[in-house]
């Protein structure tokens, strides 16, 4: 009987993002149901994370496999679409349309037509914002209007909406104040344990850590070697 295939393998990944020095991850690996939180990464190192796994970029060094395949092998532009479908991603890059309500902004990966929401597909996009932790008397406020807090939820609802795989998150908490970290982390955790997803998080935030992850690697910069933090 084989192991199985890890669902993210990188093996002496070396990446050049104009930082203070390259990204160098020596060896992560992320079996089935794992979830990792990854320290000592910066914001923008985090995007070059995403953007690893995903395939949307390719290391300088180094060989990133996910699910089994190297990114490198995929070469067709319909084929790393279809491989998106494999991925949520919970980042604050991703664009609020401020002027559309938060139950317009959680249909957005499930439909255009938003305006309004099709009645079919409201009953899919209101339980998806509860499952993030929205509670129903946000689903018509505008966007602009929301808190913080709020706001990650919606990200993370968007997240789930292609029922994922694999979810990857960069620095979810940073933007959060203090009181509202943990919060979300039981959101994340209770999400996580209720689908059974892999996840892969940067995150400075080691009680974020401590409530979601199954393993806490702290990246050495210059080495790229991932060093287990305690989680207690």
């Amino acid at each position: 009987m084989t192991d199985a295939v890890p669902v993210v393998h990188c093996t002496g990944v070396v990446k050049d993002y104009r930082g203070l020095r390259p990204l160098r991850l020596l060896d992560l690996q992320v079996s089935a149901g794992d979830r990792v939180v990854l320290g000592g990464i910066d914001v923008i190192g985090a995007e070059v994370v995403t953007n690893l796994i995903n395939g949307a970029t390719l290391p300088d060094q180094g060989e990133v496999r996910v699910f089994g395949q190297a990114t490198h092998e995929i070469t067709d532009g319909e084929a790393w679409l279809a491989a998106l479908d494999h991925f949520g991603v919970v980042t604050a890059r991703a664009v609020l349309l401020e002027g559309m309500t938060v139950r317009q902004n959680v249909a957005l990966p499930l439909t255009i037509e938003i305006d309004p929401v099709p009645d079919a597909l409201r009953p899919e996009v209101d339980a998806l914002a509860a499952e993030a932790g929205i509670d129903a008397q946000w689903l018509d406020t505008l966007a602009h209007a929301l808190p913080v807090p709020l706001r990650m939820r919606i990200h993370l609802a968007r997240a789930l909406a292609l029922s994922p795989q694999l979810v990857l998150m960069e620095h979810p908490t940073a933007a959060l104040e203090a009181q509202d970290r943990a919060a979300f982390a039981d959101d994340v955790r209770r999400v996580a344990d209720a689908r059974g997803f892999t996840l892969v998080a940067v995150s400075q935030d080691r009680e974020f850590a401590r409530r979601v992850a199954t393993r806490h690697l702290q990246l050495h910069p210059g080495t790229g070697a991932l060093n287990p933090m305690a989680l207690s």
